[in-house]
């Protein structure tokens, strides 16, 4: 190289990282056509770490501080060319820098419904989502095994990367879990612990420090949801005798703003009265056959006989319909 193109060459002196825009992990300094300057100056902040790289080889790791870059600053590079005779030039060499504030808010999910034996249901496909949070603990491993020679690495690099480890953490522990699907909800703090336990050393493989992981919701696919409610449904109902005067009382207020007004209660009053009648007939044992033993005593005087149908209709164990064809009955062999 010519003493003129020497001249020419720019050097830098200030070696620095303002993080300008959030979500960046990984930032490489521009070196293209730059060296370094001996004695230049490295500022390393609070919250950020740098790895000096010289041909594809870690040279140094730099915590938060600020340093000048001589032989005493940085021994590795004695083994540098030309500064093994203490020859004071520029030099070139690859500055990342890395953020190790902590990432918080990261929201993780499943992308497909996860299939598992449940104790209740068997075999159910369940949902789960939730967030964690993470730092960059180590920047020669991070450096190493995720960001490598990229001008910049952001945190969304990252989590396409970390997705598949975090949901195969939570399949396996719901698979292992052996907790009813009705009782994860109670246990939803210790199944987090579970995972990020399961999901701390191998984070720690790639220098992350995972520092919170939490599961906020599991859930099933919207048909097996629609079949859940269904059954708490049913039982919540109970006592369908309660049911039914529930349900009638609900219907006055709709139908008092119905076109109609207050007439349309009368019939849904009917209507209830008769659909709780036909429950009460279905739910005692032997109404029908009371009806039916009532009307045909063939020893018994009619006029007992009508009296004793009066008496089970007054006491809700027939229904008028029952009463009437027993009746007729009774009438029908008056005259025949």
């Amino acid at each position: 190289m010519g003493f003129g193109s020497f001249i020419r060459k720019q050097f830098i002196d200030i070696l620095q990282w303002n993080e300008d825009t959030d979500g960046v992990l990984a930032w490489r300094h521009p070196m293209q056509d730059f060296e370094i300057q001996y004695g230049a100056s490295l500022t390393v902040r609070e919250s950020q770490m740098a790895v000096f790289v010289n041909e594809g080889q870690i040279a140094d790791v730099f915590g938060p501080g600020m340093y000048k870059l001589t032989t005493q600053t940085l021994p590795v590079l004695t083994y540098l060319k030309n500064w093994d005779k203490l020859f004071e030039s520029p030099f070139k060499s690859d500055v990342i820098f890395f953020s190790t504030r902590l990432q918080l808010g990261r929201r993780w999910g499943t992308t497909q419904p996860v299939t598992i034996r449940d104790s209740e249901f068997g075999m159910v496909r369940l949902r789960a989502f939730g967030v964690y949070s993470y730092l960059i603990s180590d920047p020669a491993k991070f450096y190493r095994e995720i960001s490598g020679t990229r001008d910049v690495f952001t945190v969304d690099d990252l989590e396409q990367q970390l997705r598949n480890m975090v949901v195969a953490a939570m399949t396996t522990a719901l698979g292992g879990s052996n907790v009813a699907f009705l009782d994860i909800a109670a246990n939803q703090g210790l199944m987090s612990q579970k995972i990020a336990e399961a999901l701390g050393p191998v984070f720690d493989r790639y220098g992350i420090k995972l520092d919170n992981f939490t599961v906020e919701n599991v859930s099933l696919p919207e048909e097996l949801q629609k079949a859940l409610d269904t059954r708490i449904s049913i039982g919540i109902t109970g006592d369908l005798g309660k049911y039914t005067q529930y349900q009638t009382a609900s219907s006055i207020p709709m139908a008092a703003q119905n076109e109609g007004g207050i007439a349309g209660i009368g019939a849904g009053l009917a209507a209830g009265a008769a659909l709780g009648q036909t429950m009460a007939q279905g739910l005692v044992p032997g109404a029908g056959a009371a009806a039916a033993a009532a009307a045909g005593s063939a020893g018994a005087d009619p006029v007992q006989r009508l009296q004793q149908l009066k008496d089970l209709l007054d006491k809700g164990l027939i229904t008028i319909a029952d009463y009437d064809s027993a009746k007729a009955e009774v009438l029908k062999k008056l005259t025949s």
